[in-house]
């Protein structure tokens, strides 16, 4: 016999309690697993698996084409491996030097990029964005030329105004500047734009309100733009610190990592390791200490630069 309860759920088309309880088929329960199950699976192979097999090998040597077990001897031969220690140390001038200017570069471009003065404002964010879509080969390429000491362009300039040629990769110190102006023209305005979209969201009422206090262009460049491009700052600066400790390109096709090791840097070091002398157990090593210091260094840089609140 049916009840009122059950003719007004009817009516309504409220399911009952009974039917509320029924559960969900399972084919629905487990099919936003299957659609995540292909990332999931591609994740483990290309990704997860090659970290965890790096590892291993690390702890390995390969004698005589045979691997033996070695413990933690590749870490332990790190500390008394003077070519590492010098790459370790170009790899801290670059980014103790180049990526401070290249910031400052970057910011001072935002700036501009944003003024109202400055006319094509499209036009020049497009020009100086257009080094950072280039190929990283491709560029490194065309600096060797320029760079050239006999045949570059660079020299050739020089010596037409009587200013002399300049061993741009063939002395240590003017090699090292060559792969930092490299690295400055490639990626400053690829940072300057990151800058330039924090930038637009500062409100225009902060300025206002500085010019209204008496703040000049300085003041309000110190006390509005630089607290509010403060986020972005920190990302360029994280991201510009991960891509200098693994920096590998630039300096294998301008220089090889010469003269005498002046431009050798962890990434190319470890890259001569594995695929030069085949100790891939060294090179692995080198790699897990590479990543322990990029994560340092970026928790330092959020502990520094982050939000304080």
């Amino acid at each position: 016999m049916t009840t009122a309860p059950d003719r007004t759920r009817a009516a309504t088309g409220t399911p009952s309690p009974a039917a509320a309880r029924k559960p969900r088929p399972t084919g629905r329960r487990a099919a936003p697993y299957l659609f995540v199950l292909p990332a999931v699976l591609l994740f483990a192979t290309f990704k997860l698996y090659p970290i965890a097999w790096s590892f291993v090998l690390s702890l390995h040597r390969t004698v005589d084409g045979v691997d033996l077990f070695v413990g933690g001897d590749n870490y332990r031969r790190l500390l008394d491996d003077p070519v590492f220690w010098t790459a370790l140390k170009n790899t801290a001038v670059i980014l103790v030097v180049q990526v401070p200017v290249m910031l400052a570069l970057a910011t001072g471009l935002a700036v501009a990029f944003d003024s109202a003065v400055l006319r094509a404002r499209s036009l020049f964010r497009l020009g100086f964005f257009l080094p950072m879509v280039t190929g990283l080969v491709a560029y490194g390429v065309v600096f060797s030329v320029l760079l050239n000491e006999k045949y570059g362009l660079v020299n050739w300039i020089l010596s037409a105004i009587g200013a002399g040629e300049v061993p741009w990769l063939t002395d240590s110190l003017w090699a090292r500047i060559s792969l930092g102006i490299a690295l400055t023209w490639h990626y400053t305005g690829y940072n300057a734009v990151i800058l330039l979209a924090r930038l637009q969201t500062i409100p225009k009422e902060l300025y206002d309100a500085a010019a209204v206090d008496g703040a000049g262009a300085g003041g309000a460049f110190r006390h509005v733009t630089l607290p509010g491009l403060r986020p972005a700052l920190l990302l360029t600066t994280v991201l510009s610190t991960v891509g200098t400790l693994q920096i590998f390109d630039e300096p294998y096709v301008l220089t090889s990592g010469g003269p005498d090791n002046a431009t050798l840097t962890i990434g190319l070091y470890l890259y001569q390791n594995a695929f030069t002398y085949f100790d891939f157990g060294y090179a692995s090593a080198i790699a897990y200490v590479l990543a322990v210091l990029i994560g340092i260094l970026g928790l330092i840089q959020f502990r520094v630069l982050g939000d304080k609140k």
